[in-house]
């Protein structure tokens, strides 16, 4: 039975059109073109869409409607592609930038840690340079009960994307108290630069330059104490030896 005799209309699915992403290898020359997914080139153009209303209307329902209006899309394609509303369009705004900011960092390398880390952050924050207002909607929204997760993991998200794009290869312990201090180092800077309208950025370069000396000194401290420590009885033998008995050797 053909299927205009069983009364169904086939309507021919209209697909965002695709936009070319790279993705990047760290420290290297490496890029990849890709095309993204349907969901992800969506998300895109409702991005776009939406950036100059958030400015204005915050990051609400009605900038996602009026951001699916210009952009084409239907109420039940941005339920598909963005089930989380204006959440999704936040975190594809934040990986995108990360993305951008990563290419910047692997092409504009400096000799020191303290240096790479500092340069990595200004770069990064300077991804959302002409859309303050927008970002400071933004992190407000991710503020709220329901985009507070979301908000801990995209912060965590923009730090590992700095240690990998200065090299960090580490694998054990330090590579989540890097990234853990790094990520409140960012946000901490993130909040000062969005309301920094000093030449240059000196208040941010400011802030960001004690930030970082602390952490420094943390880990000035943290590698006395490692060395002080290499000298000392390992108390976790000792405790073994007195439960168990004294281990052999040989």
């Amino acid at each position: 039975m053909s299927s205009a005799r069983r009364g169904k209309i086939f309507v021919t699915p209209r697909f965002p059109r695709p936009i070319m992403t790279v993705v990047h290898r760290p420290m290297t020359d490496q890029i990849q073109t890709i095309r993204p997914s349907r969901a992800q080139a969506a998300r895109n153009a409702l991005l776009d869409a939406a950036l100059p209303h958030a400015v204005f209307e915050g990051w609400s329902s009605a900038t996602l409607n009026l951001a699916a209006r210009e952009a084409g899309y239907s109420e039940g394609e941005v339920q598909l592609y963005c089930p989380d509303g204006v959440l999704d369009l936040i975190e594809t705004w934040t990986r995108r930038c990360d993305a951008m900011a990563r290419a910047k960092i692997e092409t504009n390398p400096v000799p020191r840690i303290r240096d790479k880390v500092g340069q990595a952050v200004l770069i990064r924050l300077n991804q959302y340079q002409g859309w303050k207002e927008a970002m400071t909607r933004a992190r407000a929204r991710l503020l709220l009960p329901d985009g507070l997760e979301r908000g801990a993991r995209l912060i965590w998200a923009s730090a590992h994307m700095i240690w990998g794009a200065i090299g960090d290869q580490s694998t054990d312990g330090n590579f989540y108290s890097k990234r853990a201090i790094l990520s409140g180092v960012y946000a901490s800077t993130l909040a000062i630069w969005l309301g920094d309208d000093s030449e240059d950025q000196a208040m941010t370069r400011a802030f960001l330059d004690r930030r970082i000396d602390n952490v420094m000194q943390v880990e000035k401290i943290k590698s006395q104490w490692r060395k002080l420590g290499a000298g000392l009885p390992n108390l976790s033998a000792m405790a073994a030896d007195l439960r168990y008995g004294l281990r052999r050797f040989g």
